[in-house]
């Protein structure tokens, strides 16, 4: 008897499924491959969000993907050299932490600055630029898409300009939705590309976009050809699972914290004599847990 053919599924849910490009792993693999496409989209992305034209740029090679033990996360950074010595590093940052996501900005950008300055050189240091794709809301007082962070005096006055630091808030690119194209700016429109581009419901808003934009149709032709291999869809796949278990973990740790605090609360009220039911109802714990505690004599 013949046997009947077997079709392997791959790991892409549907033939037109595109990658997730807001996850880190393929956010940097978009711009990191090496290629002319690559390279002119990764210029245009750093060119829109600084304001000016770059010349040349290199990539300077990374170090590969390590978990950050404390962090429970994976580190994807794209790090840039420009023609005339100022440098960049570019990020997506998925999530915000339970760290002050703006002080660790600011403190990558003085670690990059002080690697540029050399030893026993002059203080003549060429800007350097630390830019975060963020999909989530930094400051819910300023709408504007694009921030950018200096050193000031209380005047307004630059102080060296030397460190800066720069994010591009998808939360309030969204809110652009719709808006007509040739209304958006460059940088907007690669915020839409971030956010929408894995989006089947906005895919005719989306495509107006990228086709609006050369270097976002080559980012595009990437994606598109990542979403073929399984190997990217595994990638992509086990980092949101490492977000996943690392999300879930923080929650049973937050959970048994809050039931030990309301053990200690529900022990110290029958200490003072409360009845076991308000306790219950003052704590949140069931009633017969709080008659257990009662009954060990808890006072002992």
């Amino acid at each position: 008897m013949e046997k009947a053919s077997q079709h392997k599924k791959g790991l892409r849910p549907t033939p037109t499924a595109i990658l997730n490009p807001r996850c880190d792993p393929i956010f940097k693999a978009i711009f990191t491959q090496g290629t002319e496409k690559s390279n002119f989209a990764l210029k245009d992305l750093i060119s829109s969000l600084l304001g000016r034209e770059i010349a040349e740029m290199e990539l300077l090679p990374n170090e590969e993907p390590v978990e950050i033990l404390d962090e429970k996360q994976m580190s994807f950074d794209v790090n840039v050299t420009f023609d005339d010595g100022e440098k960049a590093e570019l990020e997506m940052q998925g999530r915000n932490q339970d760290y002050d996501y703006a002080s660790r900005a600011e403190i990558h950008a003085a670690k990059l600055l002080s690697s540029s300055n050399k030893r026993g050189s002059s203080y003549d240091s060429p800007k350097v630029y630390q830019i975060s794709v963020l999909n989530f809301e930094m400051d819910k007082d300023d709408n504007s898409p694009v921030s950018w962070y200096t050193m000031r005096k209380e005047t307004g006055a630059h102080l060296a300009g030397k460190l800066n630091v720069i994010f591009l808030d998808l939360v309030k690119v969204r809110r652009l939705i719709d808006k007509p194209v040739e209304q958006l700016t460059k940088a907007e429109k690669w915020g839409m590309f971030f956010a929408y581009a894995d989006s089947e419901k906005h895919q005719p808003y989306v495509r107006k976009v990228i086709e609006s934009e050369e270097a976002l149709m080559a980012a595009d032709f990437i994606v598109k050809t990542m979403s073929k291999e399984d190997a990217e869809w595994f990638r992509q796949n086990s980092y949101e699972n490492a977000i996943w278990d690392y999300n879930h973990g923080m929650y049973r740790a937050e959970k048994r914290g809050e039931r030990r605090k309301a053990l200690e609360t529900a022990k110290n009220f029958l200490r003072m004599g409360i009845d076991a039911f308000k306790v219950a109802q003052g704590t949140g714990l069931p009633v017969e847990e709080v008659q257990e505690l009662q009954e060990k004599r808890v006072d002992k």
